[in-house]
């Protein structure tokens, strides 16, 4: 069975087509070709496809009404906001969105560029404006063929706004939107191919709301200059370089043989073997006067490796491995801060090679100890920080800031030294502090202490400990704990950053909400009212919601934290073991809650003696002491399996 489903929900296509294969007689004989099968906000649109489902002559095909009533019931139940991540591949050609309806005359939004000229190499402001739309898609096209394909690469300025999309064979071709939140105003660079056209037109298709929408608003044409020099470093071969050492490639991939014995290595994971697995490994091979580098990991963009005096990217000596024209550029370079890399236009390298299999990029060459005539150059028989990093490059060359946290190691090493095996951590170490205090103190400490302070009052309520009732001095000791682990987990990034991270999203803010409520909580339950106060209510009310509210708003925090670059735990592993914690705390507390309905449902009423109500609800709180006990230790054990998880996930990075 052949079928194209180019508008439809991946995640009900596998249960279709199953339907389809169990239900038909004689289904590879079965054409259907649904070329847009569009479930819009109105259901009925699924009709568009089904009118092309045909049988050929001699074929069986046996729909049973079960499987025709299922498969109308996806059909109405899957309802799609187009694409509201952006990921709108399917409409690379015609860019119109498959919302249904006709776009709009008339647009409202304006495309503008920077200059009116370009040579190859070039990097071009593009900035789409106008009234609040939710979704956009921009390309570059050849002016006097606006049906042909896009042409050149975009760079982005905003990734939480933007996002690169690949249309055809040309890598980061086109551009649109993250999400469907609203915004007035989008900028990006696009980067001028070598083989462009004469004249590059720029078009966007601008979604205001679903139904809403503008396909192909024609923007500037600009034109390429007489002048053909490229400016990027990168479309000069490597021949040019001023350098006479030639360039060879690789006949086999390296391997980890020879690591803490005759060559200082990196490797993460660590005890990887680059030889067999997709790992990434820096290795350094003292020769006399001379270091043999070896560099590897997944990467069809590039690699570099930087020296560097403190855990900071400024001011730092760097060697890139960069994949373009379907060749590998060896490079010495110059960091600062957040900009691009200087790439030096003379070559300090000698015996420069090269590898580029299944994604898997490779690089050596050798460096003297000493560079005294090159700028910028570390000598090797000092002690550095040793980054290790991977990003992507656009076409024409142009480098993008690498996509995650760096690995960088845990100390400075002297690589000319005693050669050593070492890993590194993608994840400064202030940083896995903060997140390993949260995880104990918002699964562990805060957890437990509510589900005794909630559940084991009558439980304990005989039971003393320093002159007071048990459970009121365990969930003392707990909560106390927690605000203790917290705040000093809350001042740790600050003095990672220096200051406040701009990079961080929502995180910050919701974490300085989390840590005023949660300094809040006990100074409030320092000023609780007495057990027959008439305001002990009121306090109680309040003590219960800003507990609630504060716990709600850390397991959020924690969910947008672990994906941050400077943490970033394994995704999607850490979202899933997040809701897993989640479902199995509700999980123990609703079964506790049942197991408390049911007691109270045992009493017998009385409602002329309050006392011996009283009394009876205590004698049936008492008659589930076993089963809230075991309940306890169950609970204690299962958090402490979810902690254990996310501290080891945090020790790997």
């Amino acid at each position: 069975m052949q079928a194209s489903l180019n508008c439809f929900r991946e995640d009900t296509l596998p249960l279709i087509l199953y339907l389809i294969k169990v239900n038909t007689v004689g289904y590879k004989r079965l054409q259907c070709n649904i070329s847009c099968l569009t479930i819009s906000r109105k259901p009925m649109a699924f009709l568009l496809g089904l009118g092309h489902c045909e049988r050929r002559p001699g074929s069986k095909m046996e729909l049973p009404g079960l499987t025709c009533a299922v498969w109308m019931f996806i059909c109405f139940c899957a309802s799609v906001d187009g694409y509201p991540n952006g990921r709108v591949r399917s409409a690379c050609s015609s860019m119109i969105p498959c919302h249904g309806g006709s776009p709009h005359q008339s647009p409202e939004h304006t495309i503008t560029v920077n200059v009116t000229e370009f040579k190859p190499g070039d990097n071009i402001e593009v900035h789409l404006f106008g009234p609040d739309f939710e979704g956009f898609f921009i390309q570059a096209r050849d002016a006097e063929r606006l049906d042909s394909p896009a042409v050149g690469s975009f760079m982005l300025v905003d990734r939480r706004l933007s996002q690169l999309l690949t249309c055809g064979r040309t890598k980061n071709s086109a551009v649109s939107h993250t999400s469907k939140a609203k915004k007035k105003y989008i900028k990006v660079y696009w980067i001028a191919p070598g083989d462009a056209p004469k004249r590059v037109q720029f078009l966007a298709t601008v979604v205001k709301k679903y139904k809403t929408f503008w396909v192909k608003i024609p923007g500037p044409i600009v034109s390429q200059s007489k002048a053909l020099s490229p400016t990027t470093p990168l479309d000069v071969t490597s021949e040019a370089i001023s350098t006479s050492h030639s360039i060879s490639h690789l006949s086999k991939p390296f391997n980890a043989s020879g690591c803490g014995i005759s060559k200082f290595c990196i490797r993460n994971p660590s005890n990887c073997d680059p030889a067999s697995t997709s790992c990434f490994f820096l290795s350094f091979q003292h020769e006399k006067s001379s270091v043999f580098i070896e560099m590897s990991g997944p990467s069809e963009g590039y690699l570099a490796f930087a020296l560097s005096y403190d855990q900071w990217m400024d001011g730092d000596d760097a060697y890139l491995c960069i994949n373009g024209d379907h060749s590998v550029h060896v490079r010495t370079a110059y960091l600062k801060r957040r900009s691009p890399p200087l790439l030096d236009s003379e070559n300090a390298l000698e015996d420069v090679s090269w590898r580029l299999v299944d994604g898997v990029l490779q690089c050596s060459f050798r460096r003297n100890i000493r560079l005294p005539a090159y700028k910028g150059r570390y000598n090797l028989d000092a002690s550095y920080y040793i980054f290790l990093a991977d990003g992507e490059v656009s076409e024409g060359g142009l480098i993008h800031k690498h996509h995650r946290q760096p690995l960088i190691t845990n100390g400075m090493y002297n690589v000319t030294g005693l050669p050593q095996d070492i890993g590194g951590s993608r994840s400064p170490g202030l940083i896995k502090a903060h997140g390993a205090l949260m995880f104990v103190s918002w699964i562990t400490t805060v957890s437990i202490g509510v589900i005794v302070a909630r559940f084991f009052k009558p439980v304990w309520c005989h039971s003393f400990l320093f002159g007071k009732e048990m459970w009121f001095q365990v969930h003392r000791m707990l909560m106390l704990t927690t605000v203790m682990l917290t705040s000093i987990s809350f001042v740790l990034p600050f003095v990672y950053r220096g200051g406040w991270s701009q990079q961080a999203g929502f995180h910050p803010y919701l974490g300085c909400t989390v840590m005023a409520l949660t300094v809040f909580q006990p100074l409030m339950a320092g000023f609780r009212p007495s057990h027959h106060a008439p305001r002990r209510q009121l306090f109680n009310w309040f003590h219960w919601s800003t507990g609630t509210t504060v716990r709600i708003l850390a397991v959020v925090t924690m969910f947008l934290g672990m994906d941050l670059p400077a943490l970033d735990l394994p995704d999607p592993w850490d979202t899933y073991t997040m809701i897993g914690f989640v479902a199995w705390h509700v999980s123990i507390d609703v079964l506790l809650e049942i197991h408390s309905y049911c007691l109270v449902r045992k009493v017998e009423v009385i409602e002329d003696d309050r006392v011996q109500i009283l009394q009876s609800l205590t004698s049936a709180e008492a008659e589930g002491r076993l089963f809230k006990q075991v309940m306890l230790t169950i609970y204690i054990c299962g958090n402490i399996v979810f902690l254990m998880a996310f501290l080891a996930a945090i020790n790997q990075i």
